[in-house]
């Protein structure tokens, strides 16, 4: 896959909001075979190797913000939403990817030398879709949305 498409995709990444605006998130990009299946050590199929490119996304502990009242570290939504512009624009481009979460975090870290302030939080492999994505089963709108105060799940 070219450079330029990734660096493409990467810009609607660059631009997702997040916590005051602190943009706690780092992204590697693998394309180097050998380094693609040694990550995948951390989440060994088949599947996973065959991508011609496989993001790292990552939170960085030291950057991200916290509410004051709780201290609640927003990394992981500031990464998600960061994630989430990933595939939408990869998906607009032609792009197939997939967020893979259940990978062993230990392994991933080791393999990218990454600080303790750093975390792996998802591994998107992305590439170009051999086949039709399935239709996805999604819940009805009556069971994710309530106007006003109603909340039917008391």
């Amino acid at each position: 896959m070219p450079r330029e498409k990734i660096l493409e995709l990467m810009e609607y990444v660059r631009m997702a909001p997040s916590a005051v605006n602190y943009q706690p998130w780092h992204f590697i990009i693998l394309t180097n075979r050998g380094n693609i299946e040694n990550l995948a050590k951390a989440y060994p199929r088949p599947w996973l190797i065959s991508a011609p490119v496989i993001i790292v996304a990552c939170i960085n502990r030291k950057e991200s913000w916290r509410r004051i009242k709780d201290n609640k570290d927003f990394g992981d939504v500031d990464v998600a939403i960061a994630i989430d512009h990933l595939t939408l624009a990869a998906t607009s481009m032609g792009l197939g990817t997939c967020w893979v979460c259940n990978f062993d975090v230990e392994i991933s870290k080791k393999m990218l030398e990454l600080p303790d302030h750093m975390e792996p939080l998802a591994i998107i492999p992305l590439g170009y879709p051999i086949n039709a994505v399935p239709e996805k089963k999604r819940k009805p709108m009556d069971e994710i949305v309530s106007w006003e105060k109603y909340y039917p799940y008391k």
